[in-house]
């Protein structure tokens, strides 16, 4: 199936407006794992005839790292910017596959005067299968299988957003196996704050080590994620095990995409 994703620019040049303007974010634009993630949410939202647009080359960071890091400046420089061309498309609802992007535009853009309908990959995607427009095939890829969520900490504890992955794995015919440090209480994967851009410090446990050996714990196939700096994170906790051959890490927006067989 070839994939349709329109650009702002183009629908406005045709007179439409799309109903959601689906944020990429840098990871999803340009990490060749994120990709794959961006390339399920697109499957599902063509499937479902969810009109849709992103802004392509007119995106830009949100600015989350920079102010993560201590850089106000730059993070508001960004953040004028993106309203800039945000409002200059008269976006109204904006759906995104990264808990940092979607806590940013959120949460931080309104004190700027960035006013929007923000909501994460998982919860659009627990709606469509709510309104009944993306239906599962029973019995499927993930059948007997044991999956775990890490909860990402600007989706979580940030936003109070614990139920929408969480029932999403649960139509999947597999088991919910739980971590004994998540939703309220998780644990960070070690790369908010913009920790994901530099070398760690000095200690005697990395914290996606320590992170992946309690998700290992649970005895679970797949480890799922709805942020893609998680995914490189447990990705990267389970190569140090050497479990790449038993144990998997996926986005929710790839477990649904596979289930759905799309």
């Amino acid at each position: 199936m070839s994939l349709v994703v329109p650009t702002m620019a183009e629908m406005m040049a045709k007179g439409e407006a799309p109903e959601y303007l689906f944020w990429v974010g840098c990871s999803g634009s340009f990490d060749d794992r994120a990709k794959k993630i961006t390339k399920a949410l697109v499957k599902i939202l063509n499937e479902t005839k969810v009109s849709f647009a992103v802004l392509g080359t007119e995106e830009s960071c949100t600015g989350d790292p920079a102010k993560r890091a201590g850089n106000e400046f730059t993070f508001q420089m960004q953040a004028m910017m993106n309203i800039q061309v945000l409002d200059g498309y008269e976006v109204k609802k904006i759906v995104t596959a990264c808990p940092h992007c979607f806590n940013t535009l959120k949460n931080e853009y309104p004190e700027l005067g960035g006013n929007y309908d923000v909501i994460h990959h998982t919860q659009l995607i627990q709606e469509l299968i709510n309104q009944g427009k993306l239906t599962l095939k029973g019995g499927g890829t993930f059948k007997g299988k044991k999956i775990t969520f890490h909860d990402p900490c600007y989706l979580g504890r940030a936003n109070d957003v614990y139920e929408a992955p969480r029932a999403l794995i649960e139509k999947l015919d597999a088991e919910l196996v739980e971590m004994k440090r998540c939703k309220t209480n998780g644990l960070c994967c070690g790369a908010g704050g913009a920790q994901m851009f530099k070398e760690a410090e000095k200690g005697n446990k990395e914290i996606n080590v320590e992170r992946t050996e309690e998700a290992l714990e649970t005895s679970a196939n797949i480890i799922a994620t709805g942020c893609p700096f998680c995914n490189t994170m447990m990705t990267d906790g389970v190569k140090n095990f050497e479990k790449e051959d038993s144990v998997e890490v996926l986005d929710v927006a790839e477990l649904i995409a596979n289930a759905a067989e799309l």
